[in-house]
């Protein structure tokens, strides 16, 4: 299996897009959150790798080429928010305000946590960018001098979460406002949880779309700030 690995180009990308398929799939038939189709894959992907002994840096030798569809794919996020325009312009001062708090209370929680658990510098800031895309949150974690593998599981899990309980937060806080909710999900749970909010609604998956870009710039800008007090 080592060596179908290394010797195939396309091995790698075979087993990621048929465990999300299967992802897909069971999603679909149980109907729960749960049973989010980035998590299954990851879970599937992971077991067969054990299964077969197949080692991470192996199975990335052909599985690297989904990566780079990472960065086209976010910016084709920003179609929705073209549709989308003239909401944008009616209420821009309340979704600035919105997502300018969102990456303000995430960078405060993660700095929060590291106190009281102790965390080392270099630990801490490797958590900072875990609410935004990947693209950027590992630039951001390299820059600063974290652990870049570290810091993109941690965004991945944070998309995962997002995405699995963002509905039922909205649900329990009572928000309803299809705006509020898609800057939310955006500026919490980066591209993973924009994907929630496009299948909540239109309007939801533009303002989320919009969330990632500016809450990854903002998050660039008060990292380096954040990365300071520990």
């Amino acid at each position: 299996m080592n060596e179908l690995m290394q010797n195939s180009a396309f091995a790698g990308v075979t087993l990621s897009l048929v465990s999300y398929m299967l992802g897909m799939e069971l999603k679909k038939r149980l109907k729960c959150g749960i049973f989010n189709p980035l998590l299954i894959s990851i879970a599937v992907s992971i077991a067969v790798l054990l299964a077969v002994h197949v080692d991470y840096d192996t199975y990335n030798m052909s599985a690297k080429y989904l990566s780079w569809l990472l960065t086209p794919a976010t910016v084709c996020l920003a179609i929705p928010l073209y549709e989308q325009l003239a909401l944008l312009k009616k209420n821009w001062a309340a979704v600035l305000a919105g997502i300018v708090s969102g990456v303000l209370t995430s960078m405060a929680c993660v700095f929060a946590l590291a106190l009281m658990f102790g965390l080392s510098h270099q630990e801490y800031v490797t958590l900072l960018p875990k609410s935004i895309t990947t693209a950027i949150g590992m630039g951001v974690s390299e820059e600063l001098g974290g652990y870049v593998t570290i810091t993109v599981a941690v965004i991945v899990i944070t998309g995962v979460l997002g995405n699995i309980l963002g509905e039922l937060v909205c649900r329990i806080f009572g928000i309803k406002e299809p705006i509020a909710k898609g800057l939310a999900l955006g500026t919490s749970a980066h591209a993973i949880g924009t994907a929630k909010a496009l299948e909540m609604g239109e309007i939801e998956g533009a303002m989320s779309s919009l969330s990632i870009a500016v809450a990854g710039v903002l998050t660039v800008a008060g990292a380096s700030l954040f990365a300071g007090l520990i």
